[in-house]
Order: C-alpha cells, then sequence, then structure tokens
C-alpha cells in the first residue's frame, strides 16, 4: 500500500511539473531542463554602440523574485544616454533558479 501511495505522488508531483513548464523566466525557447538564450529584442536608428549596459533580475523556485532588469537600469549600468539597441537574456535551471536580463547598447 506505501508503494501505490508513493506512486501516486510521484505521478502528481510529474504532472504538476509538466503543467506549469518549469520555465521561470520568459524566452523564445522552452528548455525545462536547463536553458541560456539571448535574443535581439528592439533596435533604434541611433548610429554606434560604443557602451553596453546590463541589468537582472533573478527568481528562486518561482517563489521569490528580485532584481531590476529595466531598461533604465541597465543604461544606468553602462553610462547609456542614446540606445541603440536592447536585448535580452534568460537562464532557467530545472526551474528551481532563473534569471533574465536586459542589455542595453548605445552612447
Amino acid at each position: 500500500m506505501k508503494q501505490a501511495s508513493r506512486l501516486s505522488l510521484a505521478a502528481i508531483a510529474l504532472v504538476g511539473l509538466s503543467l506549469s513548464g518549469c520555465q521561470i523566466v520568459a524566452s523564445p525557447l522552452a528548455g525545462g531542463i536547463y536553458n541560456e538564450t539571448k535574443y535581439g529584442f528592439n533596435a533604434t536608428d541611433e548610429a554606434g554602440a560604443g557602451r553596453e549596459g546590463k541589468a537582472c533580475a533573478t527568481s528562486i523556485l518561482g517563489w521569490v523574485a528580485t532584481g531590476d532588469a529595466s531598461i533604465q537600469a541597465a543604461k544606468a549600468a553602462g553610462g547609456i544616454t542614446k540606445v541603440a539597441s536592447v536585448d535580452h537574456s534568460a537562464k532557467n535551471i530545472v526551474g528551481v533558479f532563473g534569471e533574465w536580463c536586459t542589455i542595453v547598447r548605445g552612447n
């Protein structure tokens, strides 16, 4: 009887994880176990990109999230006043740790 209970609990956990997707940060690609991607978001007609600024936020278990991944924070980190492009990167490790970053290039 105990083995049946354990099996039922394991099945419920597996279904729950499958439905949640274990993806606690947005990404254009899904990687249930591991995901580390960078992708383009937006570009302006501002010429040149001599500087780069990066701002990140993290999530643990999808329960606790901290950080400032805004464009303004990335601009401040790189000392940028004129934005040439905005990109993002996402990292997800088994739904336990997630990181979302905004990368701004400009002058």
